[in-house]
């Protein structure tokens, strides 16, 4: 039988607490990102969007629809300028397509291909179309508390599990105590070096929920450069079937 003095009871005793107190903070911090994933995407989702990609010296703007169903079903459709538009992204699954309806073609988009620009802004066919999903491809830990545009947030590190098929090693967010909306996320590669940042602005009620109605996304090495959604439009949560997603769908939706 072993026995303690009574510090090494206390020592026990406080390296319990501890251990529990770690796991705890590490459920904790799970169920956040999970329900906070739940509210921003729903079961289903329609929004009508424009984006305004700035640069120092030249600006444009685009207009599109974006569906999704779950985390495997995924369509963007461009709407406007004209040369742009019938272009359209699809992902089911972990499979993605772009349609480019001026060459008629359907191109698909190689994993390595993810981190890449898409439709030239500073958003990735990750941020945009992959979705990836933060609750199952990451392990979570709570870092801090702290406001964020008025907003207290849960500090959260989201690190990449080994072989995870992901773009960022490492996620930060800040995530609203109040609304559960991701307020603000940086995006970490390989080397733990900071590659953009996403704040979010402007909370309202859209389609029974409440949603982020501006965003701007910033990269970390190029001053002055910015792209800019803002949300239309959103309806949640209603019916879609999974046929709705596919390649012929992608070529032949209009706006």
């Amino acid at each position: 039988m072993r026995i303690f003095n009574r510090n090494g009871l206390a020592a026990l005793l406080a390296s319990g607490l501890l251990i529990s107190s770690s796991v705890f903070a590490s459920m904790d911090a799970k169920d956040i990102v999970e329900r906070s994933d739940k509210q921003m995407r729903g079961d289903s989702s329609y929004s009508e969007l424009t984006m305004n990609i700035v640069r120092p010296d030249w600006s444009r703007s685009m207009s599109m629809k974006s569906w999704t169903k779950g985390t495997d079903l995924s369509l963007v459709l461009v709407t406007a300028p004209a040369k742009d538009k019938g272009s359209a992204s699809l992902k089911r699954q972990n499979e993605m397509w772009s349609w480019i309806p001026t060459i008629e073609k359907v191109i698909k988009i190689a994993p390595s291909m993810l981190g890449q620009s898409w439709m030239g802004s500073d958003f990735t066919n990750n941020d945009l179309i992959n979705q990836s999903s933060i609750v199952v491809d990451y392990t979570h830990e709570m870092v801090k508390e702290e406001e964020f545009d008025g907003d207290m947030s849960w500090v959260i590190d989201a690190i990449a599990k080994p072989d995870a098929p992901v773009v960022w090693s490492k996620v930060r967010m800040w995530i609203s105590q109040e609304t559960y909306l991701q307020r603000k996320v940086e995006s970490y590669d390989e080397f733990d070096e900071l590659v953009n940042t996403l704040n979010t602005y402007d909370i309202q009620e859209m389609g029974g929920r409440q949603i982020a109605v501006r965003m701007e996304m910033i990269p970390a090495d190029k001053p002055g450069n910015k792209t800019e959604m803002i949300t239309h439009a959103s309806q949640f949560d209603f019916d879609i079937g999974d046929e709705f997603f596919s390649q012929s769908q992608m070529k032949n939706l209009r706006d």
